[in-house]
């Protein structure tokens, strides 16, 4: 039988251990690390003599203290610096947690994010948050947000159900972008609409002209059930990885699905790529889900 003293001993180590996790969950995960998490994959959908290099930027909900723009800045250098064909921002630039000391409007943010170079260029989808946070759009049910106007002026086109053409070494693909899942959420509480999000998985399908390979640009990352196998790659974000992942389980994910998008490569019809984000929503704790940017190749070994 375990005595007295070293029960005590125990609790008391217990709770410094507690002490501990929740100020680094709170202060040093959130906004001290930044971790770059490769993924080299082979759909079957995509030509294996086409290498390209995808940095993909997810979740950065500017705000002062937990993303301010000195880090917004940082995660800038150290994506331009992984030397990546292409960029692409998943969604969700617009704080989504009350607690913070200031928010950072989208009118100083997107002209950092604007500093992203890559050859092929840097494109975004917008998050729910995005569109959460814009009062106007909210109440109009309508109207381009004020996150894409500010992406937009940065010089950074924002795909809203679209698709592009691109071309590396000769070779085409298309990047497309679907319109957020969750839109207009706040707005069922404002009046009757007949749909929460404005995604449109069909028409954004139908602007894909050819047979070249495809990557879609998805905020969340539930539509992958329906994405058809034209698709060779699916990259999202919106679940953070669950902001808190222990031992490969996270206990809270915003999915349909549960863990099974929480985080991470998996395969429906296609590739997905879930990223854990950057930034903190809802509250600003972060747990076995360091902040990260993503670098996808495919068709070839990373460099």
């Amino acid at each position: 039988m375990i005595s007295r003293r070293h029960f005590l001993r125990l609790a008391a180590g217990l709770g410094a251990f507690g002490a501990s996790t929740v100020a680094y969950g709170f202060g040093i995960e959130p906004t001290h690390r930044l971790r770059v998490t490769r993924y080299d994959l082979s759909p079957p959908q995509w030509p294996k003599d086409l290498p390209l290099k995808i940095a993909a930027i997810a979740d950065l909900h500017a705000c002062d203290p937990w993303m301010s723009l000195a880090r917004i800045e940082e995660i800038v250098e150290r994506t331009n610096a992984l030397g990546a064909d292409i960029v692409v921002l998943l969604g969700d630039y617009v704080a989504g947690t009350r607690y913070v000391s200031s928010y950072i409007p989208a009118s100083d943010w997107a002209p950092v994010l604007g500093k992203l170079k890559a050859p092929l260029g840097v494109h975004a989808v917008l998050g729910n948050h995005d569109w959460w946070e814009d009062k106007t759009v909210q109440r109009e049910g309508q109207g381009h947000t004020i996150a894409r106007r500010a992406l937009e002026a940065a010089g950074i086109p924002v795909y809203d159900n679209d698709a592009v053409r691109l071309v590396k070494d000769g070779r085409p693909f298309w990047l497309a972008g679907l319109g957020d899942q969750l839109a207009y959420l706040p707005a069922l509480r404002l009046r009757t609409l007949k749909r929460v999000g404005v995604d449109d998985l069909s028409a954004t399908l139908a602007k894909v002209t050819d047979d070249a390979p495809l990557i879609m640009l998805a905020h969340e990352p539930d539509v992958a059930v329906r994405m058809p196998e034209r698709v060779a790659l699916q990259l999202s974000g919106h679940t953070h990885g669950g902001q808190v992942r222990l031992f490969g389980w996270s206990p809270v994910v915003p999915s349909r699905y549960g863990g099974k998008f929480a985080y991470g490569h998996s395969r429906t019809k296609c590739d997905v790529v879930v990223s854990g984000g950057l930034g903190c929503s809802i509250m600003p704790f972060r747990l076995g889900v360091p902040p990260e940017i993503v670098l996808v190749t495919l068709g070839g070994a990373s460099a």
